[in-house]
């Protein structure tokens, strides 16, 4: 009787060996989420106010790394709105440095910005943003359309985006027959349906109760998990701080 050996390389690999892989995709795993998407060097931003300038923000340092939640957390007046504009682009530091996805784009222009924006931000405001004669989808619809995405790629990606944040049976509605809670939602769809890679909310649970910042919070998470986005957002609402990666908080134009 004749006894066939297995070749070497067909060999199941051992305990030790899987043990090691996994380690090492754990470590690529932590290493691609830390990988820095934006960063921000003692940036300053200054405005006249009858005649006398006013700091609005005073030598802020911070970063963004991939496939986090941050927050800039503070009261009202404190900076962090403005903190936020400066971050995509929407306003220019009067000193410091901002540094995204290896731009420095604190000195690229405007038409420049707007193309980066269009390309690789998203943004969700408290006041929702979307227009009131169209339908979710339509809303949707229309940020890709800004974006510059093929008309054939629409209706995948917006049935995506639409059944992500749990409205794919509300798709057809207006936003006045919505509820806050949806149209916050439609607002997150619409932000992500172009596939950016970073998204800047401001104050996105303000006109929300805490049912449904809760929810809005859950939703952020998964779209992190399954469109690997960046999410900074400002807020001073107490209750959600614990799902953030990173809380920055501030205080009169600084981070204490």
């Amino acid at each position: 009787m004749i006894f066939s050996k297995k070749k070497k390389d067909e060999q199941p690999a051992s305990e030790p060996d899987l043990v090691k892989e996994e380690k090492q995709d754990l470590k690529l795993e932590k290493e691609v989420h830390n990988e820095k998407l934006l960063s921000v060097v003692n940036v300053e931003r200054v405005f006249q106010a009858g005649g006398a300038p006013l700091r609005v923000l005073k030598g802020i340092n911070m970063e963004l790394r991939q496939n986090q939640l941050v927050m800039l957390r503070g009261r009202s007046g404190s900076g962090k709105t403005t903190l936020l504009n400066c971050l995509g682009g929407l306003d220019t530091p009067t000193e410091g440095e901002i540094w995204f996805n290896g731009r420095p784009f604190h000195k690229l222009s405007d038409d420049k910005r707007t193309l980066v924006r269009r390309k690789e931000m998203g943004f969700i405001f408290q006041a929702f943003a979307l227009m009131p004669l169209l339908s979710a989808k339509e809303n949707v619809e229309l940020s890709l359309r800004m974006a510059g995405v093929p008309r054939g790629t629409w209706k995948e990606r917006v049935d995506h985006c639409l059944e992500l944040v749990g409205l794919e049976k509300r798709m057809n509605h207006r936003p006045f027959e919505l509820s806050g809670g949806e149209q916050q939602r439609v607002a997150i769809a619409k932000a992500i349906a172009h596939k950016p890679i970073l998204l800047l909310a401001d104050e996105p649970t303000a006109e929300l109760d805490s049912n449904m910042a809760a929810q809005i919070m859950s939703v952020f998470k998964t779209i992190i998990r399954t469109e690997q986005v960046t999410i900074c957002m400002t807020t001073h609402d107490p209750t959600i701080m614990e799902v953030a990666d990173h809380v920055y908080e501030m205080v009169d134009g600084k981070f204490i």
